[in-house]
């Protein structure tokens, strides 16, 4: 696949995420603002209801203040049927001795007396009629008009007691019972489904403050729930109460559930897997760039000197050349070098097949490490005559010990100094120092070259990845040397890590345990 489908692939996928989380956005704020709506029509329908109680309730409570200055023997209270008030009080005994009642007592009774409880109900209408007929007419001529006036006072009319409530109203302080309105706010607030701890208080007109709760403060925060109390004074005041719930956003967030939750969890995993996968689909198509890289570096490498060895094995072979044309020697000696070549190509492949399917096995031996580092500076004698190399040894190790496997560490170092002299332009320069540090042997090459960027530096030991020059043909290689670097020293219980500033060269610094 192209890089340009996969970019564009990726961007798609991108756009479509983007809309998701967009919508997902969209659907939980506007959840939010449902339940907001929702959450304020409860609390204020709730509100509504401890007015409404309140009033109600002191309502009645002067009602029988009223009727308790008559002596409650046997008082009766008429209520109109068509009155508002009587859906209110009807049946309301509340002191003993009195008694509420609706006109007529049903709405079909004909009858105008009721007796209950050794109580005369008596509609006011049949009162005359009540008393001639209860009592003759001489006796109603010695006691009739005592007995008119004791009934008469046993009948209190509530419309005269509504004339008195509306002559005073009294101060706020001494309407409100504190205990009794927190407990109307807490039953109204549990019947509209709201179990929520809340603050609360109550303020006069000119913003006197008459009771709050101990926890309650006008801090910005949650919202403020206002109302009217007793809105049907005669000439009503601007008494009002303020709630507020402290954990009102909390409680918001928790009605939308576990379905908010979940949603946002899988979106936010989608994109996760979206970008993962994009990620190994860019990093397989740079490992897929790096092996064709390194099938075309291995051809050539390994072309060069079949294409050698064919010629020489042709000269040899061609007997129209004489013997000191032929220069046999000479061929030999061509065919074996390039064989040398081809071989170490070949298991330099090999072994890093290896490497994929099982450790490195090591042959640890104690050995000096500056011995080794000779060993394979020894081994670039060749190049340093031809291009002029220099090579400065700088060993300050006192103890350079330690149990290498003399193969693979002396490669290892080679691999260094080969890329070193490889990746300078001219006259290469090679500082190698060693030094100890606490348990450890501290071995330093430092090269004049052309340096790696930052970019790049992060992927050299990476297995087939090659540092870009610009000239591909120019520095030969598989990108296999410094990832068997890194086995051979990780495999000796070592480290490894790089430094380098382009254009002024690069620095390998390895860590090796000493013997102890």
């Amino acid at each position: 696949m192209k890089r340009q489908t996969i970019i564009l692939l990726a961007v798609l996928v991108a756009f479509s995420l983007t809309g998701l989380i967009f919508i997902q956005v969209y659907w939980i704020n506007n959840a939010l603002q449902i339940n907001d709506q929702q959450f304020r029509y409860q609390a204020n329908r709730a509100l509504d209801v401890v007015v409404s109680q309140l009033e109600e309730k002191e309502l009645i409570d002067r009602i029988m203040k009223e009727i308790g200055d008559i002596p409650p023997d046997s008082i009766t209270a008429i209520v109109s049927a068509q009155s508002s008030l009587a859906r209110k009080i009807d049946g309301y005994n509340p002191i003993s001795g009195i008694h509420f009642t609706v006109w007529p007592p049903e709405q079909n009774d004909p009858e105008a007396i009721l007796i209950e409880d050794d109580r005369s109900i008596i509609s006011p209408d049949r009162l005359n009629d009540y008393i001639s007929e209860t009592f003759p007419e001489s006796e109603f001529d010695e006691s009739g008009a005592g007995i008119a006036g004791r009934v008469s006072n046993k009948i209190v009319s509530v419309e005269v007691i509504m004339e008195s409530i509306l002559r005073e109203t009294p101060e706020l302080s001494q309407r409100i019972d504190n205990e009794y309105l927190n407990s109307l706010l807490r039953n109204s607030f549990d019947n509209a489904g709201i179990f929520l701890d809340y603050e609360f208080a109550v303020r006069t007109g000119n913003s006197r403050v008459v009771y709050n709760s101990p926890g309650f403060t006008y801090s910005s925060g949650p919202n403020i729930f206002i109302r009217q109390l007793f809105p049907n004074d005669p000439v009503p005041g601007q008494n009002l109460i303020h709630v507020y719930f402290e954990k009102e956003k909390q409680y918001k967030f928790l009605q939308i559930g576990s379905l908010g939750f979940f949603s946002m969890t899988f979106t936010l995993l989608l994109i996760l897997l979206s970008a993962g996968t994009f990620i190994v689909i860019f990093r397989q198509k740079k490992i897929s760039e790096i092996r064709n890289d390194f099938i075309n570096n291995m051809t050539h490498e390994l072309k060069t000197p079949i294409s050698t060895i064919f010629l020489a094995s042709q000269m040899l072979s061609d007997k129209t050349i004489s013997d000191e044309a032929r220069n046999t020697d000479n061929l030999a000696r061509i065919v074996s070098d390039e064989s040398v070549k081809l071989k170490y190509h070949v298991e330099k492949v090999l072994q890093m097949a290896a490497f994929d399917s099982a450790r490195l096995r090591l042959n640890p031996q104690s050995l000096s490490i500056h011995v080794l580092i000779d060993k394979a500076i020894a081994g670039f004698e060749l190049q340093i005559a031809g291009r002029n190399v220099t090579i400065i040894r700088n060993y300050k190790a006192d103890n350079s010990v330690a149990m290498v496997d003399e193969v693979h560490f002396t490669n290892a170092i080679s691999n260094i100094i080969d890329n070193a002299i490889k990746y300078s332009d001219s006259d290469p320069h090679i500082t190698i120092s060693t030094h100890n540090r606490g348990s450890m042997i501290v071995v330093q090459i430092q090269d004049r070259g052309m340096g790696i960027s930052k970019e790049n530096l992060k992927h050299i030991f990476e297995k087939f990845y090659r540092v870009p020059t610009g000239r591909v043909h120019n520095v030969k290689g598989f990108g296999l040397g410094l990832s068997y670097v890194r086995k051979v020293i990780e495999s000796h219980g070592g480290r490894i890590k790089s430094e380098s500033t382009p254009g002024k060269g690069t620095r390998f610094i390895i860590h090796i345990p000493k013997q102890s």
